[in-house]
């Protein structure tokens, strides 16, 4: 699995012109399944994100994590985020996991923030066409792929 993670100020996701998700401060997360990937991965993940300390204590320093400042999640799969690029210009999405592996992970992912965070996880609408807007707070943005984590 892959993630592409941002502290948001506030991010959002529409589907058609309606707002399926929206949130305040906290965290925006991208996430892509990748074929192959585990329910350990998935788990290893989800306390990543959660323990990620990128918000600022009271003496201005980034050793805060999303709970700690009463945070919010938005979750939004992206496939594109395994994108191949050695060859030609034309990205090749080989290596995303299809429908049938991504939803049920991708669910159990979100599934397991809300149990680490104790809230509800925003998301988007898996497979749509969805229009995601955010504030990029800092700018701080991290990516954690599963399979670098060693």
């Amino acid at each position: 699995m892959r993630v592409v993670v941002q502290r948001v100020s506030r991010a959002s996701v529409e589907v058609d012109g309606e707002t399926v998700s929206a949130i305040g401060q906290g965290l925006m997360v991208l996430v892509c399944v990748e074929t192959g990937d585990q329910e350990s991965d998935m788990d290893w993940l989800a306390r990543k994100v959660t323990g990620l300390r990128v918000f600022e204590d009271e003496a201005g320093v980034m050793n805060l994590d999303v709970s700690a400042v009463d945070g919010e999640i938005l979750a939004v799969s992206q496939f594109t985020l395994v994108a191949g690029t050695r060859k030609g210009n034309r990205p090749s999405y080989i290596r995303a996991a299809g429908p049938g592996e991504a939803v049920p992970m991708y669910e159990a992912f979100c599934h397991r923030l809300e149990s680490l965070t104790g809230k509800a996880v925003g998301r988007g609408r898996f497979g749509a066409d969805m229009k995601v807007s955010l504030v990029n707070d800092g700018p701080v943005t991290i990516i954690i792929d599963t399979r670098l984590k060693e």
